[in-house]
């Protein structure tokens, strides 16, 4: 047996485990013969109703609405997601292997053996929203930057590469090389999976099952599969299968700093008169806007959405239920329609600097991106100098 399969005889059923690298060629042979030889009762994968769809019928980001994504405030979800798949398939294209030929390959074979599939993954949308809402602001940019230089990256990986991140001591150092770097991001990515996939396989009612997982869930699974049939952990996981909501002292933060600074704006006028206090805005209004608008520049946004910027970067910046990204972007998104050509060729072009503004949905989400940096540093750049213009006024 390859040391990629794990056989488990627990309470009278037999749970097969069959590790993958998700880009891999060979990794199809062993799920088909595995199948073919086990001929088990049913096939799970790991995979969820909206990734195994997309990789069917090939329309993952053929059918994004870039406007619905920044109103639902999705967007770095969509970017995550994004450059995530841009990394696969890169990868695979050196096998000839596109990411999850693998599960396809299990559905398929057990389709035509007449044996039932059961899609067991936790739903991609939940995972990503949940590893971005449990970071901080810092893990979040560490999180981006990696993908990014991901999907930048000119390395080549051969076929002997990929094939070695199925055996268990890669696995095991780059598990633990992630949890060092981003505990939250292994915590969800990984671990939450590890228990959603294991309570889905053991929910299962057939006595034969055979599971296939990447290899650095073989382990997790394995061991939360021991605990729910010893009955030291239950199959519940509808804790990890929603999104934590903001906390109240998130949300009071988020209120704080715009309070501050109106706060002081309007003691400017009351303590300095109208110039004192003319000049405090006219300090905010610069400091938020200019930076905004020269960003939106750098990303060679339409004219339109660069005065947009400019002016509704002070006001945005004091509402914590809306950013200038979300007003910038949706103006670019409108004022240069993406292109049905664009949304197919997104998964290459996020690859390439020249791509991110060729593409004019990439191009919106790097206006929407730039934008909402400018307006950060302007607000507290200008916050700093509100005060400070205040104390002088004292």
């Amino acid at each position: 047996m390859s040391q990629t399969q794990k056989v488990l005889e627990l309470g009278g059923r037999k749970i097969t485990l069959v590790g993958t690298a998700h880009v891999s060629a060979q990794s199809i042979e062993e799920v088909e013969n595995a199948i073919r030889e086990i001929k088990p009762d049913c096939v799970a994968v790991e995979l969820d109703e909206k990734r195994a769809d997309s990789i069917q019928n090939g329309k993952k980001f053929s059918e994004l609405d870039i406007i619905k994504v920044i109103r639902e405030g999705k967007v770095f979800l969509v970017l995550a997601n994004l450059m995530l798949a841009s990394f696969q398939k890169k990868m695979g294209q050196n096998v000839g292997v596109k990411p999850g030929d693998e599960m396809l390959a299990a559905i398929r074979v057990a389709g035509e053996m007449g044996i039932p599939t059961s899609l067991v993954d936790r739903p991609v949308q939940v995972t990503l929203r949940r590893a971005w809402a449990k970071n901080s602001f810092f893990g979040k940019m560490t999180l981006l930057a990696s993908l990014l230089a991901g999907s930048f990256s000119k390395e080549e990986v051969d076929e002997s590469e990929i094939e070695a991140l199925k055996e268990k001591n890669e696995m095991d150092s780059m598990m633990t090389e992630l949890s060092k770097e981003m505990p939250v991001i292994k915590e969800v990515l990984i671990d939450e999976r590890d228990k959603y996939l294991a309570s889905k396989i053991w929910e299962s009612q057939e006595n034969n099952i055979l599971a296939v997982l990447g290899a650095g869930h073989l382990s997790g699974v394995e061991a939360h599969l021991n605990q729910l049939a010893s009955g030291a952990e239950n199959s519940d996981v509808s804790q990890i299968s929603e999104v934590p909501v903001k906390k109240s002292l998130a949300k009071f933060v988020g209120w704080l700093i715009p309070l501050i600074i109106i706060g002081f704006i309007a003691a400017g006028f009351v303590y300095g008169g109208r110039k004192a206090g003319t000049a405090m805005l006219s300090t905010w209004i610069l400091w938020n806007g200019i930076p905004s608008a020269v960003l939106s520049l750098l990303a060679l946004a339409h004219p339109l959405t660069i005065i947009i910027s400019f002016i509704a970067a002070p006001f945005t910046s004091l509402c914590p239920f809306i950013g200038v990204g979300f007003v910038s972007g949706i103006v670019q998104a409108l004022v240069c329609k993406p292109r049905v050509a664009d949304m197919e060729a997104l998964s290459d072009d996020v690859q390439h600097v020249k791509g991110w503004y060729k593409n004019r949905i990439l191009r919106v989400l790097l206006v929407f991106i730039l934008s909402s940096l400018g307006s950060s540093i302007g607000t507290f750049a200008g916050g700093a100098d509100v005060i400070r213009t205040f104390s002088e006024v004292r």
